[in-house]
């Protein structure tokens, strides 16, 4: 029944939620919210790594290691979290529009261009199958991001603390 209806879907098939879903599922860095959550800190702190080859030289400019240790370790630290943050965001714009896409019981699309769009309608089968994919699939996802934005947090805020007590 699904078959018939996706069938009959006007909607290109690179515009459709589901194949919106399945690409971003299946892109190289959106595919890295799905693993367990410890592949998921490991990718998170390789992103904080690899910021600090930016964060480091900055942090050393103001605040010399040799003299200013704690300081230079808490602004790379923070400097490096800003790589981290734009990633998350991403991450969390992306999952967010497939999200809505799916829910939506409307469906905007573009035809041949950006000045000829349409919507459609989904059938009712349609969207409880998107719904359900939502639901099961991306709201864990969402939650999860939205987690690591609160332990993001939680770290400037104990930073914060600690640069006042030094």
């Amino acid at each position: 029944m699904i078959e018939s209806s996706v069938s009959k879907c006007p909607v290109p098939t690179e515009q459709q939620p589901l194949n919106e879903y399945e690409d971003l599922k299946s892109s190289w860095l959106f595919q890295d919210c799905t693993l367990n959550w410890r592949d998921y800190i490991i990718k998170i702190v390789g992103i904080w790594s690899f910021s600090w080859l930016f964060a480091g030289p900055v942090a050393a400019a103001s605040f010399p290691l040799h003299k200013h240790t704690a300081q230079f370790i808490l602004c790379g630290a923070a400097g490096a979290s800003v790589g981290v943050i734009l990633v998350l965001v991403r991450l969390y714009l992306g999952w967010s529009y497939v999200q809505d896409r799916l829910s939506s019981p409307i469906i905007f699309y573009e035809e041949s261009g950006w000045y000829d769009g349409q919507t459609w309608t989904k059938p009712e089968e349609i969207l409880m199958r998107d719904r359900l994919i939502v639901n099961y699939s991306i709201k864990p996802i969402i939650q999860r991001l939205q987690i690591t934005f609160a332990g993001l947090a939680v770290l400037f805020v104990t930073g914060t603390i600690v640069w006042h007590l030094v």
